[in-house]
């Protein structure tokens, strides 16, 4: 799969010789639309960006929903303002447990006597409510609920991002299973993961764990596990605990 960064400052084309020449890490238009394959093969994004030109991050947006093959947007570190909205433009949106989304009012400058500076406002008062559209698109929610996180300048952690809808997915967020059972026998978390190694590693005539010494193992754990009657709930395995479970395991086998 093809991966694309978008880092830096987001800018339209005609300002990146600028950026380049300061040294400030950008992506233009042309950075992102030039890179897409021809072909319409799946195409994964990386995102680290504060955003920038508004008009810039809406016409890769747009260039995004309009490719024809699956794209991924992974966001690393921050996707704010307008990366936020190159974020919407993706068919899946994951972020890192220490990403970050931001959304917020399109802002702006203008010189002239209150009637210049009132059309300003309403001009940026109608980009508000375009942009709202692409997180209205991806989260569902009213354009009314999106205006007043933007109005708020609204950050979200991870977690935040995918209950809020703004993203599909926390990356390497896994869960080991809990569960409650009478009467029945659970293998430890620890022996389960130890057991599934040695059943994954080749077999060669020299020296490798054949079938039955894991078949040898399995007997020696079933015995010293004894059913308990009360309801058996199996918590979160942490690395400590991890390291206990198999400590206690290869003295029983002992």
């Amino acid at each position: 799969m093809k991966k694309i960064n978008i880092k830096g400052v987001i800018i339209f084309d005609d300002y990146k010789e600028v950026y380049d020449f300061y040294g400030i890490e950008n992506t233009s238009v042309s950075d992102v639309v030039n890179a897409l394959p021809t072909d319409g093969s799946p195409v994964e994004f990386i995102i680290n960006s504060p955003g920038g030109m508004v008009d810039a991050g809406s016409e890769i947006y747009s260039h995004l929903k309009d490719y024809s093959g699956k794209t991924t947007s992974k966001i690393f570190s921050m996707a704010a303002s307008a990366a936020s909205l190159i974020a919407m433009g993706t068919d899946e949106t994951f972020i890192t447990p220490t990403g970050q989304i931001m959304i917020h009012n399109v802002s702006g400058g203008m010189d002239g006597d209150y009637r210049a500076l009132q059309k300003e406002a309403s001009v940026l008062e109608n980009y508000n409510k375009a942009i709202s559209n692409a997180y209205m698109i991806k989260t569902g929610k009213t354009q009314e609920e999106i205006l007043k996180l933007m109005n708020e300048e609204t950050y979200f952690t991870a977690q935040q991002a995918v209950e809020q809808g703004f993203a599909d997915k926390v990356l390497f967020d896994m869960e080991t299973p809990k569960a409650a059972s009478v009467k029945a026998t659970l293998l430890p978390q620890a022996v389960v993961d130890k057991a599934r190694q040695l059943m994954s590693q080749p077999k060669p005539n020299s020296g490798a764990i054949t079938d039955e010494q894991i078949q040898s193992i399995v007997n020696q754990v079933t015995s010293n596990l004894k059913v308990n009657q009360e309801p058996i709930v199996v918590d979160p395995i942490t690395p400590e605990s991890k390291k206990n479970n198999f400590a206690n395991l290869f003295t029983k086998l002992n």
